[in-house]
């Protein structure tokens, strides 16, 4: 059962970094590039953004179990439970927070484009955030990745 344990561990790591970095900086930028249409663009991108988080959330919580149990008492003093945690944290941020108020501002827009609105400064500043918090938590699941042999010792 630990050798199961460990490799839904490395599994849940590969999928959410890989995860990450391919819908963030492989498929939403092919996407804006290959459609004509930025609006259908946005929507498909978005669509990927929220399935990753999802999937993230849902690796966060295999992997926090993984720490605490592994760990014992001591799971504080884990590095990976604290770089985990913090992503599955910015990944909270995100789908329950940041996403909710952009579709909130794009329907607010209808029947125009946010992007063609009044609303656009706000939507831009919103997608800007949104940006920054999906890089940290790419760097940080690079950092993952890193380490995350320590976290089978």
């Amino acid at each position: 059962m630990r050798r199961l344990a460990e490799a839904l561990y490395l599994i849940a790591i590969a999928l959410w970094v890989g995860g990450l970095w391919a819908i963030g900086y492989l498929a939403a930028p092919v996407l804006f590039s290959s459609l004509g249409d930025r609006q259908l663009a946005g929507m498909v991108a978005g669509k990927l953004f929220a399935l990753v988080g999802w999937i993230g959330l849902g690796c966060a919580a295999y992997l926090i179990v993984f720490a605490v149990t592994r760990s014992g008492a001591g799971f504080f003093r884990s590095a990976i439970f604290w770089l985990v945690l913090l992503m599955g944290l910015l990944t909270a941020a995100s789908q329950f927070g940041i996403q909710p108020l952009m579709a909130q501002l794009k329907a607010d827009a209808l029947p125009r484009e946010v992007m063609e609105s009044v609303l656009r400064d706000r939507f831009a500043a919103w997608h800007g955030i949104s940006s920054i918090l999906y890089l940290v938590q790419s760097l940080l699941g690079l950092w993952l990745v890193v380490w995350s042999g320590r976290g089978l010792k």
